[in-house]
């Protein structure tokens, strides 16, 4: 029978080297220990070639899953550059978008399912697609930026919610510090100018989505996914 997380998330970021990976798997633990059955994915991921511990590992080790589950091992490309560009240098060929979307498979009973993106939402994960086309061709129920809570984070989050836009998204403030004065006014200028939610601790962030798992039997079911 085919299968289909009963909540789909969509992981952004508003760039590279925000934490999506980290949070993620933070959140797969954190929710696992709390009882939600869930699973993550990361369609395709590039790295450096002496890197060990890549995204897909460490998304295994919090979600309990092979790690070729959560990314196929042919869509491992160990040079860092974004994945189609990737694949051209390693002499792997194009990589296209509805490949990647055809391989991505769930295990039956997930409560909550994760989706990584790679870079930003518009970062190509293809020869002809990028994140954000690869979340909507998933139909993802929600999506979960990942941003810094530094200098800028105002400007990119509202570029990448414009992007996205009219998904449901909740705002995650990434090495949020609640003493820098930086940090706590784009938090509250995030809430209370352009009325986003806005979280910046896992524990929080879980309980959302959470919320967001128990309100998704109310919506209208979604084509389902293939199994394994």
């Amino acid at each position: 029978m085919d299968s289909r997380p009963s909540l789909l998330m969509g992981v952004i970021g508003t760039n590279t080297e925000v934490g999506k990976t980290w949070v993620t798997a933070q959140l797969l633990a954190t929710l696992k220990l709390r009882g939600s059955r869930v699973a993550a994915r990361k369609p395709v991921q590039s790295y450096g070639p002496d890197e060990i511990d890549t995204d897909a590992a460490r998304l295994a080790g919090a979600s309990g899953e092979e790690v070729t589950d959560i990314c196929p091992a042919h869509r491992w490309y160990p040079i860092a550059l974004a994945p189609p560009m990737a694949a051209n240098a390693l002499g792997r060929g194009p990589v296209w978008i509805s490949e990647i979307v055809d391989e991505i498979c769930w295990p039956a009973d997930v409560d909550i399912g994760f989706v990584e993106t790679v870079g930003g939402v518009r970062s190509p994960v293809a020869s002809d697609g990028d994140s954000l086309e690869l979340l909507r061709r998933l139909d993802v129920d929600q999506m979960l930026l990942v941003a810094d809570a530094k200098l800028g984070t105002i400007n990119a989050v509202r570029l990448t919610l414009a992007a996205v836009t009219p998904t449901p998204t909740i705002v995650y403030l990434n090495r949020f510090n609640p003493d820098d004065p930086l940090h706590e006014l784009n938090r509250r200028w995030l809430i209370e100018q352009d009325k986003l939610t806005v979280i910046t601790d896992v524990h929080s962030l879980a309980v959302a989505i959470e919320d967001a798992f128990r309100n998704s039997g109310e919506r209208t079911p979604k084509p389902r996914c293939c199994a394994r």
